[in-house]
């Protein structure tokens, strides 16, 4: 009897264990990642890095940056819809990396940069209607290279970089009268290589390099008071819970663009090159970790978002200078195949 009882606890106990495999199983399947990325048509420019890109309607624009032998200047057009490229007007400065980019209604701006001696302040305005490139007043700052830029709604802002030291100053650019103003410099260290969206009319700079740090805060800007706010910190700052994972978000050189009403941060570099992609709620002022960046894990790419997709092109990964470009829809799960 003892031992029938045994083998009916022993059969309990192997049912039992199977169901839980099962169950672990399908918890595994319930495990969604968000973010997928689909490779579209090749960038038609020579692969390159630290190049410049802004997004006007439909349309991204990549140009500038280096590729490994040459400073460039050509500038190209993504139609995003039809999924092409068009070369248009060269940009008229001299070639260069490391400039600063970003578009004002239906105008594209771009200025300061490195063209391999001179560290530059020129600033230029292009009409993508006409095919036009205009010289703009300088920027008023110190010549530099790796500083950020962004625009919110009629105005331009730039500021960061490193002119020989590492800065934190930063202009307002009107169009309208083509004036530089200097304003509130950002807060917390000086920094260059940083990264920088526009989200609801506010201006967020994140993370750069200084003293050979990569910095771990989040700076918003507000332009109706014209200051700086910081944010919660990208690292795993407090005792709570909800920066626990905050791993690997501090980076320069990467690229970030706006979807909606949220922003994404991916590429770049710390102590090594990072794929990772990060989804910044400013409303709850929390990241989360999506799906990484499914191209080869790089620096240096240019970015944009134009509806409900992000696009990432060119870029370093080392000393391979790169030419393909992805589109991200973030409301889609992962999807390995595609």
């Amino acid at each position: 009897m003892e031992s029938r009882k045994n083998k009916i606890w022993l059969i309990l106990l192997s049912f039992v264990t199977v169901l839980g495999f099962f169950s672990s199983c399908n918890n595994d399947d319930e495990e969604v990642s968000m973010g997928n990325w689909t490779r579209m048509s090749d960038f038609d420019g020579l692969p390159r890095c630290d190049a410049v890109g802004f997004a006007i309607g439909k349309m991204g624009y990549v140009g500038t940056g280096y590729d490994g032998t040459n400073r460039l200047k050509d500038f190209w057009e993504y139609n995003t819809e039809k999924d092409f490229w068009v070369q248009k007007a060269d940009f008229p400065g001299v070639g260069r990396n490391g400039a600063t980019a970003f578009a004002i209604g239906s105008m594209g701006y771009v200025g300061t940069g490195f063209d391999g001696d001179n560290k530059l302040n020129d600033f230029y305005e292009f009409n993508p209607t006409t095919n036009i490139w205009k010289k703009k007043a300088d920027f008023p700052g110190t010549a530099r290279y790796g500083a950020t830029g962004f625009a919110i709604n009629t105005k331009g802002y730039l500021g960061t970089g490193f002119d020989g030291n590492s800065q934190k100053d930063f202009y307002e650019y009107s169009p309208a009268t083509d004036v530089w103003t200097k304003i509130i410099s950002i807060g917390g260290q000086k920094r260059r290589d940083a990264t920088s969206f526009v989200v609801n009319g506010k201006g967020y700079v994140v993370s750069g390099l200084d003293n050979g740090a990569y910095l771990t805060d989040l700076y918003m800007f507000d332009p109706t008071t014209g200051e700086w706010t910081k944010k919660r910190a990208i690292n795993d700052a407090t005792t709570e819970s909800f920066d626990d994972l905050y791993t690997g978000i501090s980076r320069i050189s990467a690229v970030a663009f706006t979807i909606g009403g949220k922003a994404y941060l991916t590429t770049g570099s710390s102590s090594s090159l990072l794929s990772t992609l990060w989804e910044y709620d400013p409303a709850t002022d929390l990241w989360d970790n999506l799906s990484d960046f499914e191209g080869t894990i790089r620096t240096e790419a240019v970015g944009f978002g134009i509806d409900s997709y992000g696009y990432v092109t060119s870029g370093r990964s080392n000393s391979y200078y790169l030419d393909d470009i992805w589109r991200l829809n973030p409301a889609q799960e992962y999807d390995s195949e595609n």
